[in-house]
């Protein structure tokens, strides 16, 4: 039997893709915001592909906000775009 694959879906494209493929930014139970790496963080969770124009969806129709229910300074999102470039 074939082990079964997560999938989460990505707030900008709408798109499910297996988990190990997306980036994940998460709101901590004190309510900082980060972006969770490993994957293993917890607290609620968004989940981004790595590609900018997923981010940039994102970033205008303000789905991180809504899922993660608090404000996302820019500054974390400079952070998503930096962390997507070292990645390619």
């Amino acid at each position: 039997m074939q082990k079964k694959i997560p999938v989460r879906q990505c707030l900008g494209c709408r798109e499910h893709k297996p988990k190990k493929e997306m980036m994940r930014i998460v709101r901590s139970p004190e309510g900082t915001l980060s972006l969770d790496l490993k994957g293993k963080a917890s607290g609620r969770g968004a989940y981004l592909c790595p590609e900018e124009a997923c981010l940039k969806k994102a970033m205008k129709s303000r789905a991180v906000e809504r899922e993660l229910h608090c404000p996302v300074p820019p500054e974390l999102y400079e952070l998503f775009r930096a962390q997507m470039e070292a990645e390619q």
